[in-house]
This record gives structure tokens, sequence and C-alpha cells, in this order.
């Protein structure tokens, strides 16, 4: 009974979709076009949080800081992987159904493209006067170079198979006919630009998984060796081997700048900067001096090494109390200003009985200004002095929490020196040696060095994404600026007088309709003797 009432009220059950009815909706739905584009969209919001939080791959010491500092919240952001972003598994799972959702968008227009490519133009209408650009031309008889109808045709057929349209003669009640077609390159583009783009998220996840960025300073007079332990810093790929690093070395022989003496407005501004390098690309081989530059570094078995930043680094001895040598070597400083101010730490974990550290400036051409306080007055090296405050105690580095090298926490360390104290500030020149009060040690500033920041870069997606963003450019501007038009030319035969009609209809926008229509009247008009002619522009189709 309950069944004959819904039939009655004219419904009906609609059938169950199933499994395989289910999973060809959702993939009907997610490779149409739409989705594409909203996943496009929400990529771009998932990749917000990255430049928002500290991420834990580029700046772990951040990351760290923040959780400390956030007790609760980071905990919660941590949990939603909002340190690690762009290896998250929310992140990761947008950018691939991006991906499946582009290549399904793809293929079928791919399928349906190739077949429209072995499609012949459209029938010819029975009624061109209805389309937008239309004329008709009565052919004068008589003359000995009138043309027959197989001529008439032959020639339409030949002017617009020259002008780049894809043509086919056709015969049915009404007369003969060519019709014609063209800008199937304008799909072609459409599909290029599609392609490419999928080109560049495989590309940049290549980049991502296989490659690396590394960090490294290198003074004057030392080598670096590539290889996972020499690195300063290191971020690699999620799939990267660190057995497939190369095995090449570069030397810093020299670091050289330039800085402007002449103009008054820019004094001192550095004008130049070349590393001398010696590069040995394996161990056996020869070394190969060549010049590190600023936007032009080396090309070293396909890793990129740039010049990213440079500076003062002072050769240091530390004695301990014990009269043992704790440190010693360049200790490199960080320019705070144009004239090279450099903030200077130095830690020294293996003085005994206590760890040292010290902190302060670096001072290239040392003056003293007119509250009695030391400046640096030129960037070059003409009188280095070092301006510092030690401390003894515990430097916090045997708890296993990553520290900044360049920060000198003091939390856990008494002062020695500064200027607060009896003792005083710390003031070294080139070559002198200071004893630290109540017999902690001593040190020396035994020379000054100039250091190079190198970033190393290696990403295999980067030449593909060069590629495929040419390519999608290239892709563009074909679906941009090529026409989609159909072209019919008819010639009837009406008491005993000859008449040929043609037609032009632009498939989409085509602003440039008109001017063709007017280049194919030129055309026309040498090609046959015309007795008179018609010409009806801007017709409404239907």
């Amino acid at each position: 009974m309950a069944k004959q009432q819904r039939k009655s009220k004219g419904t009906s059950d609609a059938p169950a979709l199933g499994f395989v009815g289910s999973m060809r909706w959702i993939w009907t739905q997610l490779t149409s076009m739409p989705t594409a584009l909203f996943l496009l969209l929400l990529l771009a919001v998932a990749a917000v949080p990255g430049s928002i939080f500290p991420q834990r791959d580029a700046n772990p010491e951040s990351v760290a800081q923040y959780l400390e500092q956030h007790t609760t919240a980071g905990l919660w952001l941590d949990r939603f992987q909002m340190f690690d972003v762009y290896s998250s598994v929310w992140f990761s799972a947008i950018y691939i159904l991006l991906f499946i959702s582009l290549i399904g968008c793809i293929l079928p227009r791919v399928k349906k493209h190739a077949k429209a490519l072995r499609t012949p133009p459209p029938r010819t209408p029975a009624r061109l006067d209805r389309l937008p650009q239309y004329s008709t031309h009565e052919i004068l008889e008589g003359e000995a170079d009138t043309p027959d109808d197989q001529q008439v045709i032959d020639d339409a057929f030949r002017i617009l198979k020259k002008r780049g349209y894809r043509v086919e003669r056709r015969e049915d009640a009404t007369g003969a006919s060519v019709a014609a077609e063209r800008g199937y390159t304008r799909e072609i583009g459409n599909l290029l630009f599609h392609i490419s783009l999928v080109g560049v998220l495989a590309s940049a996840a290549i980049g991502g998984s296989l490659g690396y960025d590394g960090q490294r300073v290198v003074v004057e007079g030392e080598t670096f060796v590539n290889s996972l332990v020499a690195y300063d810093s290191f971020t690699p790929g999620t799939n990267f081997n660190a057995d497939n690093l190369p095995g090449y070395a570069v030397t810093l022989d020299k670091f050289d700048i330039v800085f402007d003496r002449e103009s008054e407005s820019h004094f001192g501004q550095p004008l130049d900067f070349t590393a001398h390098v010696q590069v040995r690309e394996s161990a056996d081989a020869e070394p190969v001096k060549q010049e590190l530059k600023v936007n032009h570094p080396l090309r070293i078995k396909g890793a990129g090494v740039y010049l990213v930043g440079n500076g003062y680094a002072p050769v240091i001895t530390v004695k301990d109390g014990n009269g043992n040598v704790a440190y010693s070597g360049p200790a490199v400083s960080i320019p705070q200003d144009s004239v090279y101010t450099s903030m200077f730490v130095l830690k020294v974990p293996d003085a005994e009985p206590s760890q040292l550290g010290f902190q302060g400036f670096l001072l290239p051409t040392a003056l003293v200004d007119e509250n009695g306080f030391g400046i640096s007055g030129d960037p070059n090296a003409i009188n280095p002095q070092l301006h510092l405050n030690s401390y003894f105690g515990d430097l916090g580095l045997d708890d296993g929490n990553p520290q900044n090298v360049f920060v000198l926490d003091t939390d856990k360390m008494e002062p020695l020196n500064s200027r607060d104290l009896d003792a005083g500030g710390i003031i070294l020149e080139a070559g002198q040696t200071y004893e630290l009060p109540d017999g902690k040690g001593s040190i020396t500033f035994d020379d000054l060095k100039r250091y190079v920041a190198l970033d190393v870069n290696h990403d295999p997606g980067k030449l593909p994404i060069g590629i495929s963003s040419a390519l999608a450019l290239i892709g563009l501007s074909i679906s941009l600026f090529t026409p989609r038009r159909r072209v019919w030319v008819k010639l009837k035969n009406e008491d005993g007088k000859r008449r040929i009609e043609y037609a032009l209809l632009a498939r989409g926008e085509d602003p440039r309709l008109e001017r063709e229509a007017a280049e194919l009247q030129k055309i026309f008009d040498k090609a046959w003797p015309l007795a008179s002619q018609e010409q009806n522009q801007g017709a409404v189709n239907g």
C-alpha cells in the first residue's frame, strides 16, 4: 500500500550507487575544473602557516624557543604540524589531490581534442545570411576569364587552405560548397598550459624530495669539503640520501672588497666582492682557481655555491686557568653596520676549571668618539680592536638544547670583565694578550682574517621547473591569442545566374573576425570577376 501511495504521488526509489558508482562519482568530482581551481586556492592558503610559524627544517632553534615561550599553544600547533608545514600530512594531501585532479582534467580533454583534430569541419549551414559576417557576390558571365563551377570551388579551397584553415569540399542539394575551420592550436595551447602546470608541480616535488640546501662559513685559508659534517646548517629533502653528496672541495685563498672612496654621499660603501677560491672536484683532481662573486655563483657537479655574506674573523687563543690552550683559531663576527662594526661571541666549553665566554665588538678601524666610546671609522681593517666582556661558569651546552652560536647565555655565568666592574672591559689590539682576573686564564688577539658565508644549493627540479614555466607561458599565449574561426563558401545557381555566398563565425569572442572578413573579401574580389556585391555584417545568428 505504501509503495502504491509513493507511485501515486509521482515518486520512485532511486537505485543505490554501489561502490563502483560511488568511486566513479568521486572521481568525476575530483577531476572537474572547479575542484582543481579550489585545490589550487586551498594549497596557497595552506602555505600561509609556513610563513607565520618558524619551520623546524629551516630554523630548529626558533621552534624550540617558540615551544618554550608558548607551552600550551605550541604543543597543539606541533600536533597539527604547524612547524613542519611543507612536509605535513595535510599539505601533502592537498598537493597530491591537486596533482591527481589536474591529470584527471587533462586526459579527457586530450582525448577529446585528438578526436576533434580528425573530425572534418562542420556541415555548411542552409542559411549563411544568418551568420555574423556574411557576403554574397554575383559572378560576371561572358568574360574570357570567367571561372566554371569547379574552378570557383577549387579557388576557394586553395585560398582558405593558404590562410591556415583546414578545409573540405562539400556537395549537397543546394549546391557545391567549401567548409573551413582554423584555431585548433588554441586548445593545444590550453592543454600545453595545464600539462606544464602539472610539470611545475612534479618538478617542485622532485626538488623538495631530492634536493638540499646548506650553509657554511669559510675563513681565508680554510677548505670546505662537501660532506654532511662540514656544513654549519643543512636542510635535506624528504628523500635525500647523504651518500649521494658529490665529493668536491673549495678553498678560500683570499677575499677582496672594493669600497667607494670617491663619492661623498656613498663613501665607504662596498662596490664589489670577490672571493678567490680553488676548486677541486674530486680527491684526485687538480685544483682550479676560480672567482666567486655576488650573483655569479660557482657551478660544481649540479650544485650552486653562492656568496651570501662576509665579515671579519679574529684569530683568538684562549688559555684556561690551568694554563692549557682551551681554544685556538678564528672566531666569526657579524657585521652590524656599513663600517663593519661586528658583534663578537666566543664560547670556550673546554676551559678548566670553569667554562669561559666572551662577547663584545670588533672595530676594524678603532676610533674614540666624543663620549669616549670606541667606534669604527672605516670598513677596512686599519686599526682593528676587540672590545669584550668576559664571563665564567656554565655555558649551558651540556644539557643538549640547541643554542645560537652568536648568542651568549649568561644566566648561569658570572662576569669577569665589563665596564661595570673594577677590572673593566677587555680592549685588545692585534698581537696583544690579556690576563683574565682571578687566574681564570688569558685571551690573545693573534690575527685578523676575512671570511665568506656560502650557501650551497642543489635542486634537481630547478631546470624542469624553468622549462615547464616557459612552456606554460607559451601555451597560455597561444590559447589567448589564437582565434577559433569557421568559414563557409557556397556556390549557387539561380535563374541562370551564379552567386557566391560566404560567411564567417567565431567560436567565442573574436574582435578580429570583421577584419578577417574584409581580408577574404579583397582576395575573392581579385580571384573572380564580380558583377555585383551585397554584404551583411553583424547579422544575428538565428
